[in-house]
């Protein structure tokens, strides 16, 4: 498949509704969703694109299309570990472990088509178009695009045979992990950072910590009164934040199950506020120095609707920074060094990044989407597992909304002034306040 280009922010368009996007590799992204098991025709399911710069916009190829059936993936997560990835896939009330290897492999007999080369690299090679009919890719997850790298040169001048990159999704364990007895689905899933720990909620109102990737349950906890909203793991693997539709942002330790903090705050005007999102993120990049992100949502009809994007401790859960926006808000995202939030709206499909230690907006792309913003997700400014994407701008969030579409935003570096300017201005002050001061005989 050809790459397709950005245009207006528009990276891609699949045939089915999009509910949750994840960074599967430092480049790849995976995005999930579905039109559900009534018979419309919709496909349910995943897709894995790949992600570069061609050095003026930011290009997306479809490498992998995995259909799932009767069940819509409401919800997933992702966590790399080298060469494997692990995806878990909320499914009703169950959740699906797919292993997901990543294989470098030498080329085969016959020839590949174009493709995005491994690493970043572009080389042109053509496929063999009767090699390629055998396969069927919406059935065979193994059967993926392949990505052929540059030739390498021995130092006796012989060149290496091109190597290509293939995904390999195998299914693994299905657990069900809610069990409400009116209508149980899981509603989100998440994956500790030190890939040890998962954890769950839904319309039973349970928030479930299991141990990771056997998806034995460790804690049920039963606190909230109401189904789970988001859930989230500090960049330690220590805590976990859920939220629920009874009001509540609650902060547990991971190793006890035990509650440690709770958010708390005074809405204006005495109008009552539901968290929607909750993310954990970097503060100032470092690694041990954690800052808690969430969105929230005004209760009920009270004229303008105005959300809030807000920054707390999670030591004690005091309000540290909020920003209002002018209508309520439905996606959250924070940057793996802590230094961009992405927030987008439920009514205007809006999408909008802020510097995250001020809560100062930066970038707003009004309309990105037709329809509310289902997910966001910045793209990784750390090497996770290869080079990031290298690209002309200061931050990128991918988003998705149930209109189908996969989209980019990009802020570009904004301007500031060069240091040898800052010095000269500093010594011009200095000299003039002198000069003031000496005529003045001060």
């Amino acid at each position: 498949m050809p790459p397709r280009r950005s245009q207006e922010g528009l990276l891609a368009r699949v045939n089915f509704p999009l509910y949750s996007i994840e960074m599967l590799t430092s480049r790849h992204v995976l995005v999930a969703g579905g039109g559900g098991s009534s018979k419309t025709g919709v496909a349910n399911g995943f897709e894995i694109y790949e992600i570069y710069h061609n050095g003026q916009n930011f290009v997306a190829e479809e490498i992998v299309r995995h259909e799932t059936g009767a069940n819509v993936v409401m919800n997933c997560a992702v966590k790399s570990t080298g060469n494997h990835s692990y995806l878990v896939a909320g499914q009703e009330s169950h959740c699906q472990l797919y292993h997901v290897n990543i294989k470098i492999d030498k080329n085969e007999n016959g020839r590949i088509e174009t493709l995005k080369p491994l690493l970043g690299r572009r080389s042109s090679v053509t496929f063999d178009e009767q090699n390629l009919r055998k396969r069927k890719a919406s059935q065979d997850a193994s059967a993926n695009r392949r990505y052929s790298a540059s030739k390498n040169t021995n130092s006796d001048g012989n060149q290496n045979e091109n190597r290509y990159l293939r995904f390999e999704i195998k299914a693994g364990d299905l657990t069900q992990t809610d069990f409400s007895t009116d209508g149980p689905l899981q509603r989100v899933v998440r994956i500790s950072p030190n890939c040890k720990f998962m954890a769950t909620g839904g319309t039973d109102a349970h928030v479930r910590i299991w141990k990771f990737p056997s998806m034995i349950q460790m804690f049920a906890i039963n606190v909230h009164t109401k189904e789970i909203d988001d859930l989230d793991f500090s960049p330690d693997s220590k805590r976990l934040v859920s939220i629920a539709k009874d009001g509540l942002a609650l902060i547990w330790n991971v190793e006890t199950g035990k509650e440690s903090a709770k958010l708390n705050w005074t809405p204006p005007n005495n109008v009552k506020y539901l968290f929607k999102r909750c993310r954990f993120g970097n503060f100032e990049g470092k690694s041990d120095h954690h800052r808690l992100f969430t969105i929230a949502n005004p209760i009920g009809k009270v004229g303008k609707q105005m959300g809030y994007l807000q920054e707390w401790s999670p030591e004690n859960g005091t309000l540290i920074n909020s920003a209002v926006v002018d209508e309520s808000l439905a996606s959250l995202a924070v940057r793996d060094d802590g230094r961009f939030v992405a927030i987008g709206t439920m009514f205007t499909g809006s999408v909008s990044i802020y510097i995250a230690f001020s809560l100062q907006r930066v970038l707003h792309i009004p309309n990105a989407h037709s329809m509310f913003v289902t997910g966001l997700e910045f793209l990784p400014e750390k090497d996770l597992d290869g080079p990031a994407i290298t690209s002309n701008t200061e931050a990128a969030v991918l988003s998705i909304s149930v209109d189908n579409k996969v989209c980019i935003h990009s802020l570009s570096y904004r301007h500031m002034m060069p240091a040898w300017i800052a010095i000269l201005l500093i010594i011009g002050a200095l000299f003039f306040t002198f000069t003031l001061c000496s005529y003045i005989g001060l």
